[in-house]
């Protein structure tokens, strides 16, 4: 059987793209999910098809801005299944566009959801980790953390601090916490369709549509360092497309 199987594992941004993908792929391989988004009704389905496959997931609409919706999202996975094995926080925003645009509000609410809601996943969680013994954070970040572009400086910033505070967090794990981050490149995702910048959003959409991945790539990231055993620790998985420069 597989490391997943049994797993009770959390996913933020469920409802869709690489969210929605590796709910499927860790249901098909024996985990117990509970899974968070704002879009209630794309939670419902996706719900509904994993239960029909023979699976096993609870769902709750959550924002990870919200602090409260976390501890509530985790709360769940322990009245339900009993404890928590992994955390994906995976819920991201990528409103991308020049500095000279000066999305002011776009640029808050990417450091509110890509940043803070890493935080409050972390802030929710460490405590049962700690209590249990056990457990294991997995961050999906992006390339954009390893390299910025014209029109990526707040989003790759965001990124950025995000692979900082997953190796510090790591570095205070101890010996029993697993700490792994995920960076993935071009997915064929509605990623681009977030951009407000017109020239922006149809570069993403181009680039998307010629070179893009399907999100159970990244799904199987996923599974990969959760399947591995308790005493090894995968840190970062970088994953893009073979013809991404």
């Amino acid at each position: 059987m597989p490391e997943t199987d049994g797993k009770v594992v959390v996913i933020t941004g469920a409802g869709s793209g690489i969210g929605e993908a590796t709910a499927l792929l860790l249901a098909e391989r024996g985990a117990r999910l509970v899974l968070g988004a704002r879009r209630s009704e794309r939670l419902a389905e996706l719900v509904a098809r994993i239960e029909k496959a023979g699976g096993a997931a609870v769902q709750t609409r959550t924002d990870v801005t919200r602090r409260d919706d976390l501890h509530a999202l985790v709360a769940l996975a322990r009245e339900r299944f009993g404890r928590l094995d992994v955390l994906v926080s995976n819920a991201g925003a990528g409103t991308i566009s020049p500095l000279d645009d000066l999305r002011v509000d776009e640029w808050d609410r990417m450091v509110d959801v890509n940043v803070k809601g890493v935080l409050h996943g972390i802030g929710a969680a460490l405590p049962v980790f700690r209590a249990q013994g056990t457990g294991h954070f997995i961050t999906i970040a992006s390339t954009a953390a390893f390299r910025v572009v014209p029109a990526m400086a707040v989003y790759a910033g965001t990124k950025f601090a995000v692979r900082a505070i997953c190796e510090g967090l790591r570095q205070e794990a101890g010996d029993s916490l697993r700490v792994t981050t995920v960076s993935p490149g071009a997915v064929a995702t509605d990623f681009a369709d977030a951009s407000t910048n017109p020239e922006v959003r149809a570069r993403i959409a181009e680039m998307r549509d010629r070179i893009a991945i399907p999100p159970e790539a990244i799904a199987r990231a996923v599974a990969f360092a959760i399947e591995q055993p308790a005493t090894v620790d995968v840190n970062e998985i970088v994953v893009r497309p073979t013809a991404q420069t």
